[in-house]
């Protein structure tokens, strides 16, 4: 039987976005209330890449771990989205939350609470998980914590035994800058793509351009994808450029996954064997098409919303 799957790696989170109308965090008014739009979302780097790919056309799963609290909703958004979820549910501890504070250009900062999710281990694999996949993408906030460093170690390790092709997206560039650089580069060399925004393209390399980085980290995995937000993106192989695609306009709602969409659209394409260029077109419409709504999952139509939808905490 060919394989076709795509497993992803990595966090599910309960998004807490307020949308509040100044520049940045200056727009809050401290000690004191700032009006906003506060909804509730499901979110997570590896679980929006997970449903963007599965958005896509994609035979998309997803390994992670989710608390007590909110288990069951995720679970649910998940399947409706189109994912097949292999989660466990942590007994002891709450799902991941964020809470995103997007500024009136659509730029987000946001307080993390890793929960359930930085408890992921090797407790929660299986050797089944890899039946019919033909990538893994693993996302770096698996490995900032040990046990979610073991299990990324482990599950590597299988998927090059079976000869699945690998990617890894780096995630987070104060995670990374903690981790280390160099560190995180040896414990990922087994992907054969890597696909960081600037930021971390220019922390893990430790050169002043996108161009330079990407074709240094090709060097080291092959390929490397850097996301240039709305710059568009570029492509090296093997230390050279092989493509670099302009950014596409879009009415920036909210910049929530639009990275993880990104990541989704060029690895779908991809696997379907486009040249690079296409396939970074791909990534930069799914990008597009993410920043234009609230949240970092694809749009549900109203019809597709049930009891467990996605509730409004505030609409001011």
């Amino acid at each position: 039987m060919t394989r076709k799957g795509l497993l992803v790696i990595g966090d599910v989170v309960t998004d807490v976005v307020a949308l509040h109308g100044g520049p940045a965090l200056a727009g809050l008014a401290l000690g004191t209330d700032t009006a906003a739009d506060i909804v509730l979302r499901p979110g997570g780097s590896g679980a929006n890449t997970a449903s963007w790919a599965a958005h896509l056309g994609a035979d998309a799963r997803i390994l992670t771990r989710v608390g007590f609290d909110t288990g069951e909703w995720h679970a649910a958004e998940l399947r409706r989205g189109g994912v097949r979820p292999h989660l466990r549910v942590d007994p002891d501890r709450p799902t991941a939350v964020v809470i995103a504070m997007i500024d009136a250009t659509g730029e987000r900062s946001m307080l993390t609470n890793r929960g359930a999710g930085g408890h992921i281990g090797v407790d929660d694999w299986d050797d089944g998980l890899l039946d019919g996949v033909r990538h893994l993408h693993l996302s770096g906030y698996t490995l900032f914590a040990e046990p979610g460093l073991q299990l990324s170690r482990l599950a590597l390790a299988e998927a090059a035994l079976r000869d699945v092709t690998i990617s890894v997206d780096p995630a987070s560039t104060g995670f990374l800058r903690s981790f280390g650089a160099e560190r995180f580069i040896q414990e990922t060399l087994a992907a054969q793509l890597i696909i960081p925004n600037l930021d971390e393209a220019l922390l893990l390399t430790g050169e002043s351009s996108a161009e330079r980085a990407a074709e240094r980290l090709s060097l080291r995995y092959g390929a490397a994808a850097v996301k240039l937000g709305s710059r568009g993106a570029l492509m090296a192989r093997d230390g050279k450029l092989t493509a670099r695609v302009p950014g596409i306009a879009a009415e920036v709602v909210d910049s929530t996954g639009a990275g993880d969409a990104f990541a989704a659209g060029l690895l779908t394409a991809l696997l379907r064997g486009v040249a690079d260029e296409t396939a970074l077109n791909a990534g930069g419409r799914a990008g597009a098409e993410a920043v234009t709504a609230v949240g970092g999952r694809p749009r549900i139509s109203a019809s597709d919303l049930g009891t467990d939808q996605l509730y409004p905490l505030n609409t001011n």
